[in-house]
Order: structure tokens, then C-alpha cells, then sequence
């Protein structure tokens, strides 16, 4: 365990001290912790407490419109980020991965950095999902696995920018934003209205798109891992972490909203 840490603090040390730009501390939400948690504690005392109790005795909003507007911008911003990774300093990063990081530029990782928060802004966007459950009194939507999921995304991700960016983040923040076109692709066609929930009819398998997500970011990061990749090993361990959590948490509503409605 201790030469475990050791390991761990050096890669820390020689990889995020020596490239870490510090004009990161400067950009929005970047200077310190404390707006980034008074907004997650916002959201969940409303999405947990305040917005249920404000609803109680209303009816639900309609939101229709602005459903179909959010989500279609969801979908577009989700295709931009997907697009970062194919930028030519993230595609040196990707590139290098494990065979020859020395080669790295200081622009390379300047482009991570910002790649890594257009990512952190989007899930604190993402966090009006919730948001929205809660006005349309969507209350079965406003499960422990969603509420989880959006609330360590985006405390995680200003954590992974702050402390310990690493090139490991390029594919699993890829893998993220292309399920999330398909994601948010799905609320807008199911905004639309009944005449068009024909086109949605694999439903079902959304979850199954996510795990296979999953499934493909554990399979990076144990080949990192294997191969001793020249990357921040705190972060690749608490991406497994992480992973395999979302994986179980994932499999379990899968198997409580489809297998038992089967049976």
C-alpha cells in the first residue's frame, strides 16, 4: 500500500506539476470549490426537498417547447464535444498514450484543459434535467441512480480539472458525449408528443447503451493500468472506482424495470 502511494504522488507530481496550466484557476467555477458546491447543494436540496414541497398542490408545468429546444441543444452540444477528441493536439495526446509520452507539448495539454471543462460545463448544464423531472412532477424519474449520476459527474469533473487532468479523460469523456447524442436525442423525440414515441422504440436498450459505455471505459482504463501508462494513476484508480459503481448501479435498475416487468 505504501509504495502503492508512493507510486501514485510521484506520477502526481511529474506529470501534473510539471504540465498543469495555470490559467485553469482563472476560468469560470475554476478558482475554488465553493461555487461549484453551493450549486450541487442548490440543486439537491430543490430536486430533493424544496422543488417536490413547491409542487405539491400545483399542477405539473407542460414545458414541451422548452424541453424540445433543451434537449436539441443537448444533442449538439454533445456532437461538439464528441468533435474535441479529433482536434490535433487531443489526437497527439490519444496518440502517444502509453507508447511515448515524453513527446508531449505544453499546447497539447492546453487543449485537454480545455476540452476537460467545456465537459465539466456540460454536466453542470445536464444538472437541469433533474430540474425539469421535478417541475413536470416527474417524481419516479428522480431515482437515487439519477440524482447519484449527475451530482458525483459534475463534482468529479471540476475535481479531474482542478487536481489531476489526465490524457485517460480524452477517451472516457469521448465515450460519454457520444452516448449522450443518443441520450438526449431520445428526450427530444419523446417531447414531441405521442405521434412520434414510434420512432423511440428502443427505449429499452438506452440502458444497455450506457453499460456498454461503461463496459468499454473499464476496459481502457485495466489496460492502462496493465500496460503502466504514463498517466496520474489517482485518477485512473478513481475512474474504476467509479465505473464500477455506475455499472452496478446501472445493471440493478435494468434489471428492476425491465426483467421484473417481464416476469
Amino acid at each position: 500500500m505504501a509504495s502503492l502511494i508512493r507510486s501514485v504522488v510521484s506520477n502526481y507530481d511529474e506529470i501534473i506539476k510539471t504540465n498543469k496550466d495555470p490559467k485553469v484557476d482563472t476560468w469560470l467555477l475554476m478558482g475554488s470549490p465553493g461555487p461549484v458546491f453551493c450549486i450541487l447543494a442548490m440543486y439537491l436540496a430543490f430536486v430533493i426537498k424544496i422543488g417536490p414541497k413547491l409542487m405539491e398542490k400545483r399542477p405539473p408545468f407542460e414545458l414541451k417547447t422548452v424541453m424540445i429546444v433543451y434537449n436539441a441543444i443537448q444533442v449538439v452540444f454533445s456532437i461538439w464535444l464528441s468533435s474535441l477528441v479529433f482536434r490535433h493536439d487531443l489526437k497527439q495526446l490519444l496518440n502517444s498514450n502509453c507508447a511515448n509520452p515524453n513527446v508531449l507539448t505544453q499546447s497539447a495539454y492546453t487543449e485537454l484543459y480545455s476540452a476537460a471543462w467545456w465537459y465539466f460545463f456540460a454536466k453542470i448544464v445536464e444538472l437541469m434535467d433533474t430540474v425539469i423531472f421535478v417541475l413536470r412532477k416527474k417524481n419516479n424519474q428522480v431515482t437515487f441512480l439519477h440524482v447519484y449520476h449527475h451530482t458525483v459527474t459534475a463534482l468529479f469533473s471540476w475535481c479531474y480539472l482542478k487536481l489531476a487532468p489526465g490524457e485517460q479523460g480524452i477517451v472516457l469523456g469521448f465515450l460519454n458525449s457520444t452516448v449522450h447524442i443518443i441520450m438526449y436525442a431520445y428526450y427530444m423525440i419523446a417531447a414531441m408528443g405521442p405521434k412520434y414515441r414510434k420512432y423511440i422504440w428502443w427505449k429499452k436498450y438506452m440502458t444497455w447503451i450506457q453499460l456498454i459505455q461503461f463496459g468499454l471505459m473499464l476496459s481502457y482504463l485495466v489496460f492502462v493500468l496493465a500496460m503502466d501508462c504514463k498517466m496520474p494513476k489517482g485518477v485512473t484508480y478513481f475512474f474504476v472506482t467509479n465505473v464500477v459503481i455506475f455499472i452496478y448501479l446501472f445493471s440493478d435498475f435494468y434489471r428492476k424495470a425491465y426483467k421484473k416487468k417481464q416476469a
